[in-house]
């Protein structure tokens, strides 16, 4: 067999070899939209820590969900509580042994003006319209329904409210003035200007935020990287620089 022959062949496998690489599919992860910000550097560290590139697909805890249920093609489903993870466990979607609760969220009131300085505030004729995340479908939504109710100001707040299909867009609702404030997660807000409120969590449910890896997962060992990459000390190091309270227990 001649070099040239040799020097083919070699080039035909490398090529197979790369072709194979470039053809690994992402890490399909589901994620609750409060995680938006949080989660593009979880994302970067962990592929740089890895290898294993990472796709989010984001929207209400509820809406993904329905996704998992129905047979999308995620790997991992971080949610923004535990009752839809336990609901999918109950249904065997997701794995029960890789479910974990990976973060705490806090719930906060953005006014861009700054104009509003406690929740009381919202039933000042001033305020014309508050921004929710839609409660049945979003745990940060139901939490700020909660909120308002436990202050005794729901009956007068509720007129004014426009709902959004999850947290990120009720947000955005304040940003592009279409809300005069929003109840948002603290951690897509806390940079920003205007006047944040951090509500008090005596004020409602904890928001606990559960991690599960879906049973139909192609890439179930890279799925569990992911969660181990989560709720270790680094994944944990940059929740809580996004205001994330964390597992004691990080690994």
């Amino acid at each position: 067999m001649t070099i040239a022959r040799w020097l083919g062949i070699g080039v035909v496998l490398a090529c197979g070899v790369a072709c194979r690489k470039a053809e690994q599919p992402d890490l399909t992860v589901a994620a609750a939209a409060n995680l938006i910000v949080a989660f593009a550097q979880i994302g970067q560290a962990f592929t740089q820590q890895t290898g294993i590139r990472v796709v989010f697909s984001y929207g209400s805890t509820a809406q993904l969900a329905q996704q998992v249920e129905n047979a999308a093609p995620f790997d991992v489903f971080a949610a923004a509580d535990t009752v839809h993870i336990d609901q999918l466990v109950r249904g065997g979607k997701i794995l029960r042994e890789s479910c974990v609760v990976y973060a705490r969220g806090r719930l906060a009131l953005w006014d861009p003006h700054g104009s509003v300085k406690n929740l009381a505030d919202l039933t000042e004729p001033s305020i014309r319209f508050v921004a929710i995340a839609k409660p049945e479908s979003a745990p940060y939504g139901e939490a700020a329904v909660e909120s308002l109710k436990s202050l005794g100001i729901w009956d007068k707040v509720q007129p004014k409210v426009v709902y959004a299909n999850n947290i990120n867009m009720a947000k955005q609702y304040a940003a592009t003035g279409n809300a005069d404030a929003s109840f948002t997660a603290y951690s897509l807000v806390q940079r920003e200007s205007g006047h944040v409120i951090i509500v008090d969590e005596k004020l409602h449910q904890p928001i606990d935020q559960t991690v599960g890896i879906v049973s139909a997962s192609a890439r179930k060992a890279e799925a569990q990287r992911f969660v181990s990459f989560l709720t270790s000390k680094e994944g944990c190091s940059i929740l809580e620089r996004f205001g994330y309270e964390v597992p004691h227990n990080a690994r």
